[in-house]
């Protein structure tokens, strides 16, 4: 397509008319590929004589096309751009970005910033020519711009990765330095100069972000640098041209230069300037950066906060950054006793001021209240917010130079109170109080642990907190509210003002004001984690669920459904009633967030956030009501499109949070229904498409189908679940791309096919062991090798014949050579064996394998007698109900457990099923480890009745039944070793019967009364 044509389609592309313009769209993607296409786009967008609009639509359509193809995803596959077009774009890139508009610019930049991350250096070494020879000729803001994208491809990189950005340096920054010191020379400049100093700024910045390079480490070099740097910093901002209205004012030129100056110095002083972050081969760098300009930046950063004082402007996100530097100044003498010399000032009329209710926060309170409490919870806000620096600045202050500041500091702000107090109510310092509030809330730690302070808390809060849940100013209410939050946990001498506290929060919750509401139910989380006598609000327990709905349908903060979640947990069952409510409202909630996330299409959305909430919040409710397993087809309804709909693709953001509930859903309900069933499907596709990293979660309900709903699973042929399961894991388990730790879980289900399908999967087991069999030659960690050899176990537990037939047939004899497995299946799966007839097993091979069931039976033995040691001591430790316990209930079957602890026990075997929790986490494993796996599975099984010592005792009585000769034979070739195990075993075997028989008693008894 020639020029001419091109500009039409792209016109068409523009059109008003739907018809038009998808006929104009489906012509550019139709001739995309062919020869050229790239270079007659890049033509047109730096034609100064064609539309602009059609320059624009150019320029996406160009920017998009370099994005998906410039680079294949698939190293293998061939680029879809000739080696020519790329020669020709990377040519004429370079000449034209700095010509045209802003607008096309910003396009072009990101295609550069494609096209270096792939090409840089390998396939466009001139690049770097280019840019060292534009820095001292004409084009010299292209050459910086492009100089930017170049420096920002390495500033994440670290050791070997970063090896590029030091030539780089070495080439470039001579020219740079060059560049400003002229600029910073020129009189009355222009904001096209601030343009140019912010450009070599930002590439200064990634240059030494995460370590300096070799060429700025010379003294002479970087205090040339350093001398420009603070030059910028302590020169005024001109005033003529700037912007009159705020967000146009901060984004200003001028305004930038001084944000990105004072970003590198405090990135200077944090990374390099601390003596006791460096390397010793560093440490002469941060020594001479103390010496020599850390007190000159303090000097100039305490003179730019003057403006604060005098009511002068200064970007929030200057004085965020300024009084980052300032906080971390306080730990170091040097800088500390210059700042001391103006601390009085610092703190009292400048840092408390910031921390005080302002006019900003009164515009936004009255016009916008949900952007209010939107900007009070937003972690993103609090980086560059002011008043956040505030409150780290003196909390760092006391922390670091208590003795000598906090007495001062509280002095100061009791005298607000008592001016508060004294003042009548039309001119009561309503501002100065809520930054007194806010100042007593950001210490509370430091104050609960430091007498006198600590004493007089509760006093403090009596006289000057609590009063204010009544005040007629909406924001002194909501900042009572929250201190009051910060000091629930102090032991109240009279109970009475920790219950009129806990009421008033609650009445806060029906507060006209919007921000005083939320922070009430913030500040209820509190009190009821507190809270020692839920009788204080079981009452009002109702109406206190129903303010939280009302409010969460007009709010979506996060830090509402934790309160929630919190009050669920605190009362547990007695939640009950409420649960069906309850998962009602969440999930509303939870379909009112995700399109507002939708629409917003931000990664940090509160919608977003509160929307996992919610989930999370669902998942604590059903866990609370647990043992009510009939709650669980009351809610199903009410969940069953959350789930289908969030196991696609649309819900990767919450699919860990779903496959919880999933878990709760297949594990605690009475029976598995068939809308339950229908997600099935759901997994195994996500699973096969993207999901695999979440295999250990989907596991989970996976087992639960399979363990729960047996007859379902083996019998459905529409869809046909053995089928599936099949497919999905011989092609997970055969996936040569896959690490060992991604298909750890495969093995695991393959057990729980065997375990809860005996005498009736027998056609599974041959495709299951040959998959198995296969992975397990190629494995390299020890714990995926563990879990392939119990597969082999639970084979022969299932059926000791068929299976050693199929492993002769596979030529896997050879596995028995690694059996040195101290599991329980592996226990019963060599047990199994001695059951086959000699035809199968003969006499030599029987004596190999009892002696190494033997072995094992000790081990196994041993293994658990250490497991209930550990358990114990962790108990003396810890609560009754976090011991460590084995996947076989182990601890009972050793005849040690009361009923208590065995109820404590199923409870928990079934919180950790549900919660995906049952499995151990590959994390937590090391590779180098060379212990033995303990039974770490806490999973609730078919095996769990069956005793290993019994098992033995009994295949053993059975063999000296159906044939005693080779029994016979058997014990004449033990020698006196083997005998004395065997005896022992046979011992243990009946102190556990006994001991299984009185507990199948007690719990009989138990269950009657």
């Amino acid at each position: 397509m020639d020029l001419p044509s091109l500009a039409v389609v792209l016109q068409a592309a523009l059109s008003p008319n739907p018809a038009e313009r998808k006929a104009g769209e489906e012509s550019l993607n139709k001739y995309q590929y062919t020869p050229q296409h790239l270079v007659r786009l890049l033509q047109i967008i730096v034609d100064g004589n064609c539309d602009l609009a059609v320059r624009q639509v150019a320029s996406i359509h160009f920017k998009n096309f370099i994005a998906e193809n410039w680079s294949p995803h698939d190293p293998h596959e061939q680029s879809k751009i000739s080696l020519s077009d790329k020669d020709l774009v990377r040519q004429n890139i370079l000449l034209f970005v700095e010509q045209v508009p802003t607008l096309l610019r910003a396009q072009l930049g990101e295609c550069l910033k494609t096209i270096i991350h792939a090409d840089y250096p390998e396939q466009w070494p001139g690049l770097l020519h280019w840019v060292t020879l534009n820095l001292q000729g004409q084009q010299v803001y292209g050459a910086l711009f492009v100089l930017r994208i170049l420096s920002r491809k390495y500033e994440f990189k670290s050791d070997e990765e970063r090896t590029p950005v030091h030539h780089v340096v070495e080439e470039t920054f001579p020219h740079l330095l060059n560049i400003f010191s002229r600029l910073v020379q020129i009189g009355n400049p222009s904001i096209e100069v601030a343009d140019l100093i912010k450009l070599i700024c930002k590439i200064y910045w990634s240059s030494i972000y995460l370590e300096i390079p070799k060429k700025l480490f010379d003294p002479n070099v970087f205090n040339a640098w350093m001398i420009l740097f603070l030059n910028i910093l302590e020169r005024p901002v001109p005033l003529e041209g700037q912007p009159t209205d705020p967000d146009l004012r901060k984004s200003w030129g001028w305004w930038k230069v001084k944000k990105w100056t004072v970003h590198i110095l405090n990135r200077l002083y944090t990374r390099f300037g601390d003596l006791k972050l460096q390397n010793p081969e560093n440490k002469a760098f941060a020594q001479h950066f103390q010496k020599n300009y850390a007190g000159k930046i303090l000097e100039c950063h305490l003179n730019l906060l003057n403006a604060v004082r005098v009511g002068a402007y200064l970007p929030d996100r200057v004085t965020n950054l300024i009084l980052q530097y300032l906080s971390n100044s306080i730990s170091k003498a040097a800088t500390y006793n210059l700042l001391q010399a103006r601390l009085d000032v610092v703190l009292f009329e400048i840092i408390f001021p910031l921390m005080c209710f302002n006019d900003n926060d009164q515009k936004l309170w009255e016009e916008d209240p949900y952007e209010y409490v939107r900007k009070g919870y937003d972690i993103i806000e609090d980086l560059y917010s002011p008043r956040t620096a505030a409150m780290d600045f003196v909390s760092e202050l006391v922390r670091k130079r208590g003795k000598e500041n906090l007495q001062k500091f509280i002095l100061f702000i009791v005298e607000i109170f008592k001016r508060y107090e004294a003042a009548p109510v039309e001119v009561k310092p309503y501002r100065q109080k809520d930054g007194a509030l806010l100042a007593i809330g950001t210490l509370c730690d430091k104050l609960k642990q430091t007498e006198p302070y600590k004493s007089e808390l509760e006093h403090m809060l009596v006289q000057h907190v609590f009063p204010e849940f009544n005040s007629p100013v909406g924001h002194i209410r909501a900042k009572a509210a929250w201190v009051a939050g910060q000091y629930a946990h102090i032991n109240f001498s009279d109970p009475n003002n920790f219950r009129k506290a806990l009421q008033s929060v609650v009445a806060g919750m029906r507060d006209p004001e919007l921000p005083v509401r939320v922070d009430s139910v913030f500040a209820l989380r509190s009190f009821v984690e507190a809270c020692k006598d839920l009788g204080e609000i079981r009452p009002i327990l109702p109406q206190l669920l129903d303010e939280f709905f009302k409010l969460m349908n007009e709010v979506e903060n996060e830090d509402l459904v934790f309160t929630l979640e919190t009050i669920v947990d605190k009362f547990g069952e007695e939640m009950a009633p409420y649960a069906v409510g309850l998962c009602q409202n969440l999930a509303a909630a939870f379909w009112k967030c995700m399109n507002t996330a939708e629409a917003d299409d931000e990664a940090d959305d509160p919608g977003a956030l509160a929307a996992v909430g919610c989930l999370r919040a669902i998942s604590t409710i059903l866990e609370s009501v647990s043992r009510l397993p009939h709650l669980f087809a009351h809610v199903e309804p009410t969940l069953l499109p959350i789930m289908r709909r969030m196991l696609t693709t649309d819900g990767q953001e919450v699919f860990e949070e779903v496959l919880e509930i999933v878990s709760y859903m297949t594990f605690f309900s009475p029976t598995i229904s068939m809308d339950m069933w229908s997600l099935w499907p759901l997994l195994t596709e996500a699973l096969a498409e993207w999901a695999i990293d979440f295999f250990p979660n989907i596991l989970v309900p996976l087992d639960n189908y399979i363990s729960r709903s047996t007859m379902h699973y083996l019998t459905c042929k529409e869809p046909d679940y053995q089928q599936s399961l099949w497919i999905m894991l011989s092609n997970v388990m055969s996936d040569k791309n896959l690490e060992d730790n991604d298909i750890e879980p495969a093995p695991k289900l393959i057990a729980v096919v065997l375990q809860n399908c005996r005498g009736q999967v027998d056609h599974w087991v041959q495709p299951y062991l040959d998959i198995t069999v296969k992975r397990l030659r190629t494995a390299e960690r020890p714990y995926l090798k563990c879990l392939l050899m119990q597969v082999i176990a639970d084979a022969l537990y299932y059926n000791p014949s068929l299976t050693l037939n199929v492993l002769h047939t596979l030529g896997a004899t050879e596995i028995f050579n690694l059996w040195e497995n101290d599991k329980k299946i592996c226990c019963l799966g060599l047990t199994s064996l001695l059951s086959l007839p000699s035809g199968q097993l003969p006499g030599e091979a029987l004596e190999r394998v009892f002696k190494a069931t033997l072995d094992l039976l000790v081990a196994y033995k041993d293994q658990l007698a250490e497991a209930e040691k550990e358990e114990a001591e962790e108990e003396d430790d810890d609560d009754m109900n976090d011991g460590l316990q084995s996947d076989d209930g182990s601890d009972r079957e050793m005849g040690f457990d009361d009923e208590e602890g065995d109820e404590a026990d199923s409870l928990r075997l079934q919180r950790l099923a549900a919660q995906a929790k049952a499995f151990r986490s590959t994390d937590d494993y090391d590779d180098d480890s060379d212990d033995d796996f303990s039974d770490d599975e806490e999973l609730q099984s078919p095996i769990d009745d069956v005793d290993p010592f019994v098992f033995f005792v009994d295949t053993l009585k059975v063999l000296q039944a159906s044939d005693p000769t080779r029994f016979q034979n058997l014990s004449q070739t033990l020698d006196f070793h083997y005998q004395a195990l065997a005896n022992g075993v046979a011992q243990h075997a009946e102190q556990r019967r006994i001991a299984i028989e009185k507990e199948k008693l007690d719990k009989a008894t138990s269950a009657a009364s």
